[in-house]
């Protein structure tokens, strides 16, 4: 069975966050409109009568919507969410990373988005078979030279991975590290389209490998914020090389929630075989 973005407990992906006006913010927009009128009648304004109700009638109205807010709350906001934000915007500074993040794209199908990246000029695109999975052919976007179809032209349900194909021309790309070997704890950066933001660039460490119980190699363990959305992210290390791809999430006893990425010697196969 393969792993899916809504997968089984020991590998997954986050459910998506959304968005929602704060319940400090709606009382105080009530509190200010209520002190205007105040003001109003004090000051000796005229204003048109109102078919009146009950004040408390008035605050029961307020009260129920505080609660139905308060219960999004935590779907809504998380410390998380604005720590990944407040990460990528200090690593996209850098200009090479702003580099990297042309060559990573969206990928869309009717029901799936996540994140794919391009590893030729010419239009060759790496990402998760979970992704694309029963697809002929997919929307891919990149930042800047925007809207391409891309088809399928290589799926491999036993490691997770898919190659596609763009008919574009001198489109940015990343360069893939020729081995994956782990000498200790190494500091990564990977780049994706987490939850509903597109190009987010993030930080963590390589642990190692793993073996893996669903797909047919060894997995890279990174000790990093993934989030839904991430899959099909490069994993790039300090010299700007793509070591990895991210597919899904673990609860590790140890570390907590970790990322699980396939080794970059799986992409290596797909394009023996082009």
């Amino acid at each position: 069975m393969q792993p899916t973005d809504s997968d089984s407990k020991e590998d997954r992906i986050d459910q998506d966050l959304y968005e929602d006006i704060e319940p400090e913010q709606m009382e105080e927009l009530l509190v200010s409109e209520d002190q205007a009128k105040l003001e109003m009648e004090v000051n000796g304004v005229e204003t048109k009568k109102k078919v009146s109700f009950p004040r408390w009638f008035f605050w029961l109205i307020v009260f129920t919507l505080l609660l139905n807010v308060m219960a999004l709350f935590p779907l809504t906001f998380s410390i998380p969410a604005i720590d990944f934000l407040i990460t990528s915007v200090r690593l996209s500074s850098n200009q090479e990373v702003q580099i990297y993040k042309d060559a990573v794209v969206v990928i869309e199908t009717d029901d799936r988005k996540g994140t794919g990246f391009s590893i030729s000029e010419d239009g060759l695109i790496v990402t998760n078979h979970h992704i694309v999975e029963d697809e002929e052919e997919v929307t891919v976007a990149f930042p800047d030279q925007g809207l391409y179809v891309g088809e399928v032209i290589f799926n491999d349900p036993s490691v997770d991975l898919a190659l596609l194909k763009v008919n574009g021309a001198q489109l940015p790309y990343l360069e893939l590290a020729n081995d994956v070997n782990y000498q200790g704890e190494e500091a990564i950066m990977f780049i994706g389209n987490p939850l509903r933001f597109n190009g987010i660039v993030n930080e963590g460490t390589w642990n190692g490998f793993i073996e893996s119980t669903q797909l047919d190699t060894d997995i890279m363990l990174l000790q990093a914020p993934v989030y839904r959305g991430n899959s099909g992210s490069p994993v790039i290390n300090q010299d700007g090389k793509v070591i990895g791809v991210i597919y899904a999430t673990r609860n590790d006893p140890e570390m907590g929630k970790v990322g699980l990425a396939i080794p970059v010697y799986q992409i290596d196969r797909f394009i023996e075989k082009q």
